[in-house]
């Protein structure tokens, strides 16, 4: 069946009224193309009946949050990290930009797929010096959306760093062994050992489920004079994933540690002060799970 313009043109004046168009359409002279039944046309007019229009619940994000609103923390010149502690479970996004449309999304990283109730979804690509805006929005399993005020944040401006990240890829380094990747991926792939010395924080290695049999192993692009290890622990949204203490084993055999992390939240520095070839990093306390790295670091004294 085909209908002419001219109907369609109806129908859009009509205010999308279906049965309208419906009873003008098999009337003559409204331009029909070919013929259509009135059988078809009582079918297709209870089909028509059949259609609501759905509707859902839309709530403000503030009801559902627990202590502070939802702001971004943590904010480099290129990165920042929503920070949002809702009452019930949400699959939560937040949309951002230099300008009120935003343009971009991030999401909440949870490889169960499912929601939850700590959100921490991190905002990248991000200029140095420059006002955003953002608004975070969530959806709980009874179909309810819940919806933020617009807000805005700037970075700061860029600053210079003379210090190089000897175990990072962009110096010549690469993992060598590691004791696992979430969903047995390779090293480059999501979650893979090489987004633990990306220079990335938005990304991580995560193992799959190794807790304090977790290990990663790497080399540097020559034996060089080591004076500090950055550590900076991965944790999932339910809290699981966190190393609490590991130690850093040389190509020589020289064991420093164990050290201990405080937190997940941003990466701590460690003194060795030896001479290596490569660094190996064994979990000795965890709460278990998808144990790994947002980024691993090692410095010249």
């Amino acid at each position: 069946m085909k209908i002419a313009w001219a109907g369609y043109s109806m129908f859009r004046r009509q205010g999308n009224d279906l049965r309208h168009v419906l009873a003008k359409l098999i009337q003559p002279g409204w331009g029909l193309v070919g013929s259509l039944s009135l059988a078809a046309a009582v079918s297709l007019s209870a089909a028509v009946a059949q259609a609501e229009i759905v509707q859902f619940p839309v709530r403000s994000v503030d009801e559902v949050a627990v202590g502070a609103l939802p702001q971004v923390v943590d904010i480099t010149s290129s990165s920042g990290r929503l920070e949002f502690l809702s009452s019930v479970p949400l699959a939560c996004s937040v949309v951002y930009g230099e300008t009120p449309e935003f343009g971009r999304i991030a999401t909440d990283e949870d490889m169960a797929g499912g929601a939850h109730v700590d959100h921490g979804p991190v905002l990248t690509g991000l200029l140095p010096d420059r006002e955003y805006f953002f608004r975070v929005q969530g959806a709980a399993a009874d179909g309810t959306i819940y919806v933020g005020a617009l807000q805005s944040f700037r970075t700061p401006p860029a600053v210079a760093s003379t210090e190089v990240n000897l175990a990072s890829l962009t110096a010549g380094a690469q993992v060598v062994a590691v004791s696992s990747n979430f969903g047995n991926g390779a090293n480059d792939q999501a979650w893979g050992a090489n987004q633990a010395i990306d220079g990335d924080g938005a990304t991580a290695w995560s193992s799959a489920g190794d807790g304090d049999d977790g290990f990663i192993e790497i080399a540097l692009g020559e034996e060089t004079e080591i004076g500090d290890v950055e550590v900076w622990t991965r944790s999932m949204s339910n809290g699981t994933a966190q190393i609490f203490q590991f130690t850093i084993t040389t190509d020589s055999g020289e064991t420093f540690g164990p050290f201990s992390l405080a937190d997940a939240s941003q990466p701590y520095r460690f003194a060795l002060n030896t001479t290596a070839r490569s660094l190996r990093l064994d979990v000795v306390e965890s709460n278990g799970g998808n144990v790994g790295l947002v980024e691993f670091g090692a410095y010249a004294p």
